[in-house]
Formats: C-alpha cells, sequence, structure tokens
C-alpha cells in the first residue's frame, strides 16, 4: 500500500448515530469492521469500495438509542449481538466503541401485540425514563454526529418524525431507512432543504433483495415488450421486522412504498386488483432469513400467455447494510460540500419510495454521477479540517 493511499484511509471519520439497535444496526457495524482490513480487490459484496475518498471503516458510530433493556447501557460493540437480533454474524470480533445504547422514545415504535410472543423474538422495554428531545439533539451535537440513521421499526410514524426534528434541531444529515415518509413528504423535504442537511429516504432498497429484483423484472418486461397484466410479491421472515407488520394498522407506508417501487417502472400502470406486493408472513425459525415469492403473468407477441416465478432467499439484514454503508458516505459528501435538501440521485437509488423515482439504469448514473462530483481529496480534507 502506497504512503499517499495510507493517508487517504486515515481521512477523517464518518460519525454516525444509529436510532433503533437491531439487526439492521447490527449487519452495518458489523460491515464497517469485516472490511476494515480489506482492500479493493478482497472487499466482496460492496458495491463501491471507495466512495468519494471514504471507506467502510471510516464510519464509526458515536451515539446510539434504543429502548429494549438488553441493548439500554450496553456498549454498541455488545448490543448488536443482543435479543432479539437474530441476524447472521459475519464479523464477531468487535472491540469495544466507547458508544452505550442509550434510553430512547417509544411512542409509536413497539407495537402492542408484539408483548404476546416469545421474549427472544420481542421487544422487552427498558424501566428507564425516556429521552426528551433536548436531551437526543444535545447527545448528538456533543458525540460529533454527522449523520442520523433511522432504524426504528415500521409503522413508527410518530417517532420517526421525533428522529428527524431531532436531526434538524442537531445540525445533522438524515438517512430514513423504513417507510415512513419523511424524504418524500414536501413538507419535510422543504425544512431540510431550509437548514441545508442532506436528507436520503424513504425506506432503503436491499441490495439484492425482493424490490430491486421485482423491479429489474418489471422493467425487462416493458423495454422488451411485454404485457405485464398482474403480479404479486410475497415475503416470509422470522425476524422482529416480519414479527413487528403482523400488525396490519402498521402496514400502510410499507406496502404504499414496495408497491409503488413497481408501479414506478411498469410503463402502464397496473389496476390495484392486479397487483399485491408486501409482507405476507411472520415463521419464526426463519430468523434473519427472508424468503420472496414473485409471480408474473403477460402476453407476448400475438397476444401469447405467459408467467414467471421466482423464489429468492436472502439474509434481510446483510442485504441492507451494504447499501446503508453508501448513503452513508453520500450524505457525509453532501454535508461536506455544503449540499443539503433531498439527495435526489442516492435516493433514487438507495430507497423504494424516494420523492422521485427513476429506474434503476437512470438511478445508477445518478449516483454514479453524485460521487464523482462530491467526492473529497486529500488536500481539500486537510484544508477543511486542518
Amino acid at each position: 500500500m502506497t504512503q499517499s493511499r495510507k493517508e487517504e484511509i486515515f481521512m477523517t471519520k464518518i460519525n454516525i448515530a444509529i436510532v433503533g439497535v437491531g439487526n439492521c444496526a447490527s449487519s452495518l457495524v458489523q460491515g464497517t469492521h469485516y472490511y476494515a482490513d480489506s482492500n479493493e480487490q478482497q472487499a466482496v459484496g460492496l458495491m463501491h469500495w471507495d466512495l468519494g475518498g471514504y471507506l467502510p471503516s471510516d464510519i464509526q458510530v458515536v451515539a446510539a438509542f434504543d429502548i429494549d433493556q438488553r441493548k439500554v447501557g450496553k456498549d454498541v460493540s455488545q448490543a448488536i449481538f443482543a435479543k432479539p437480533n437474530c441476524t447472521a454474524v459475519f464479523c464477531s470480533n468487535i472491540p469495544d466503541s466507547g458508544t452505550r445504547v442509550e434510553m430512547g422514545v417509544l411512542l409509536d415504535g413497539c407495537s402492542e401485540h408484539m408483548g404476546h410472543y416469545s421474549r427472544d423474538s420481542t421487544f422487552m422495554v427498558a424501566d428507564a425514563p425516556e429521552a426528551t428531545q433536548q436531551q437526543i439533539v444535545q447527545r448528538l451535537k456533543e458525540s460529533g454526529t454527522d449523520v442520523l440513521v433511522n432504524y426504528l421499526p415500521v409503522g413508527s410514524e410518530q417517532a420517526t418524525r421525533f428522529y428527524a426534528e431531532c436531526a434538524l434541531q442537531a445540525g445533522v444529515a438524515f438517512i430514513n431507512n423504513i417507510p415512513v415518509f419523511i424524504a418524500s413528504d414536501p413538507v419535510w423535504a422543504k425544512r431540510f432543504a431550509t437548514a441545508n442537511l442532506p436528507i436520503i429516504g424513504d425506506d432503503i432498497k436491499a441490495q439484492l433483495g425482493a424490490t430491486i429484483t421485482h423491479r429489474l423484472l418489471t422493467d425487462l418486461f416493458n423495454k422488451r415488450g411485454v404485457k405485464l397484466e398482474r403480479t404479486y410479491q410475497l415475503n416470509t421472515g422470522g425476524n422482529t421486522d416480519f414479527l413487528n407488520m403482523l400488525n396490519q394498522d402498521r402496514l400502510a407506508s410499507k406496502k404504499t412504498s414496495k408497491t409503488e417501487a413497481v408501479q414506478s417502472v411498469t410503463g402502464d400502470r397496473l389496476d390495484d386488483d392486479n397487483i399485491h406486493i408486501g409482507p405476507s408472513d411472520y415463521v419464526p425459525w426463519q430468523k434473519d432469513n427472508k424468503l420472496c415469492f414473485i409471480r408474473m403473468e403477460g402476453k407476448l407477441f400475438g397476444d401469447v400467455p405467459m408467467n414467471l416465478e421466482l423464489r429468492l432467499s436472502v439474509e434481510d439484514s446483510p442485504n441492507s447494510a451494504g447499501v446503508a454503508i453508501d448513503a452513508i458516505r453520500c450524505a457525509k459528501l453532501a454535508l461536506e460540500r455544503g449540499v443539503g435538501g433531498i439527495l435526489e440521485g442516492p435516493s433514487a437509488y438507495f430507497c423504494k419510495h424516494p420523492p422521485k423515482q427513476f429506474t434503476d439504469d437512470e438511478a445508477y448514473h445518478l449516483i454514479e454521477a453524485f460521487i464523482k462530483s462530491h467526492k473529497t481529496t486529500l488536500h481539500e480534507v486537510k484544508t477543511v479540517h486542518g
């Protein structure tokens, strides 16, 4: 490794705060350490090794918030492996971070029905005072947080808005990984633009998951002149996300997000009765493994019918972590460049429900253009940070 490359690796860190230290947060933190001793040739599974001058290992957790008694008070390095987390452990040798998980706010972050299930599968709310907005804002400022990453459970509408407000008050970027519409809400988008703070959202799109696969197949039908007449996407899993989503009242935004991600590339929108996309059931023994079943029915040349069926099996949380690592680095680049408001390219490429939908080919070109135009050089880092 050249001396100049060593200097580039030891550029300023990206300080993140995590809301919800669940399976996705576990995979994210594991990943920042897993790739620490890799080089570009060894780094299998990343969309970008060096993104604008930052490596995955440049990301560090400086604050974390949760409501589970098995996590609150523990170092992040321990909390990411605590129940009810059940994702794959692909990097277990993680040193203490020096950052302890703090009590956050409950609001609508925990559905009541989860209390009827095993302790190992559900949340156990800590017997501790909930944090106030002032306390969280102060913590974000004191810790030097650059980016607040939202990993709350699906359906946490009030809680997500609470933390988005904290990001605004603390002056940090916000990445909304869940299907609560913040980035795609014009009112919130305007507030982040006015504050000149970057926001990426909404609802993270997995590296190679159900939504991206369904989108690409739908786009393929459209480009090859195949008339898509009806389709479904059924998903099962056994993590807390799927258990949480057994409550149908929490699913409205999730179904909208996933459905619109596919509808946006159909060419001619399907009638509501001809498209069904969403979580289907909770199967405890699947743990963090997610099974996706896609069926597509259409017409070929001469109105000749055809159909396609696909089964996809993935570890759910690692599937999103590589995307989150890229989103975090894009948010940091925007901060350094003084770019606020919706990051259109990153939101389109990384999220299911961005403010503006593009095909995945278009979104890919947008993200590459964003990285190229916002990348940080070593000279600039020395100039800005001394």
